[in-house]
């Protein structure tokens, strides 16, 4: 399992392929944004008329509670798609996206986006292989999450990602993990006693 879920979602395969698509005929739909780190590139709740296609960078898609807490759904990066969602179900944002780090994102807007997938069939099995791993990403982690403790998911993040709290705040950690940032820092002191004694 723990290959199948990566904290950090990358898509290559996508991503070289909108980079085939920017060089040809077709490149002229598609548009290059950047964004900084903390600049929100999609509101929650808020309209959307484009899709976006991380190029390089990392960025995270979170909602905001009610109570004003946030849950971060993903974190993702290269080849990664966001926006896609909405332009299917024709609806507001469900959650914010966010630069986390220096982001350079591809950007296609809702007429082009079904126009290419209409026109394109490899474009289009490839955003329904990006939609199904999403569901399928989304249940794994559902499950992980619920059967093991917190320690043990947060050695899983480190053997994934070794610069994790250089990468990644405490704060959006413990956002992640669905837990308080007083639970994520006793469990980190707990880990480094147990890493001191062996």
């Amino acid at each position: 399992m723990s290959e199948l879920l990566k904290m950090i979602r990358v898509n290559q395969e996508f991503l070289n392929y909108i980079r085939v698509l920017k060089s040809s005929e077709k490149g002229g739909v598609i548009e290059t944004i950047e964004a900084r780190p903390t600049e929100r590139i999609i509101g929650q709740r808020a309209p959307i008329f484009a899709v976006y296609i991380v190029q390089k960078g990392l960025g995270k898609c979170y909602l905001t509670e009610d109570s004003g807490k946030d849950f971060i759904q993903e974190f993702f990066s290269e080849g990664e798609i966001f926006g896609e969602i909405e332009m299917f179900n024709n609806d507001l944002s469900f959650c914010a996206v966010e630069a986390l780090t220096d982001m350079v994102i591809f950007k296609i807007k809702k007429e082009h986006f079904y126009e290419l997938l209409e026109q394109d069939k490899k474009f289009n099995r490839l955003v329904l292989k990006l939609l199904a791993a999403k569901v399928r990403y989304t249940a794994l982690r559902h499950s992980f999450n619920q059967s093991y403790p917190i320690e043990t998911k947060l050695v899983r993040l480190r053997e994934q990602v070794p610069q994790l709290t250089s990468l990644i705040s405490k704060t959006d950690l413990a956002n992640y993990l669905g837990i308080t940032e007083r639970s994520l820092n006793r469990t980190f002191n707990n880990l480094r006693q147990r890493e001191l004694k062996t």
